[in-house]
């Protein structure tokens, strides 16, 4: 009944799922990196969380199918208009987004790496029994 926003919905499933090339793949990758190389949690955690994956993606496929392709069972969703010109001009830059950091997610991974080092550190120390240092709220790179 809704092309335009059937197709975006399964660009935006796709993404969740974590179909490579898309944003979900790169936070679902580095989740699942991170759980297999943590000296926290054990391989079946990260196990687990895999599987995790799987099933939402089995999900999101059964509710596209049943949302996009299923009957038409109440008359008045018949007849409903589909994505306006406007509605599409909205949505295209969430849908650039999708793909900028599918394919090239350095633009805003570097953005966090400092942080993101930081946190590693500190997680790393209070589970080694090693001394903790706290974690710099000023997160600006120092002039060299």
């Amino acid at each position: 009944v809704m092309p335009l926003m059937s197709i975006i919905l399964f660009i935006v499933s796709l993404s969740s799922i974590g179909l490579p090339g898309l944003n979900g793949f790169v936070g679902e990758f580095l989740i699942l990196l991170g759980a297999f190389h943590s000296p926290v949690l054990s391989h079946w955690y990260a196990i687990f969380a895999a599987s995790g994956v799987i099933l939402a993606a089995v999900y999101m496929l059964w509710m596209y199918q049943r949302v996009v392709f299923g009957e038409v069972s109440n008359a008045e969703n018949a007849d409903l208009t589909d994505l306006s010109r406007r509605e599409v001009g909205l949505l295209l830059p969430l849908l650039l987004f999708i793909f900028w950091i599918g394919v090239y997610p350095a633009t805003f991974l570097k953005q966090t790496a400092m942080a993101t080092r930081q946190i590693v550190t500190l997680v790393n120390g209070a589970n080694s029994g090693g001394h903790v240092v706290e974690v710099a709220t000023d997160l600006t790179p120092s002039p060299k």
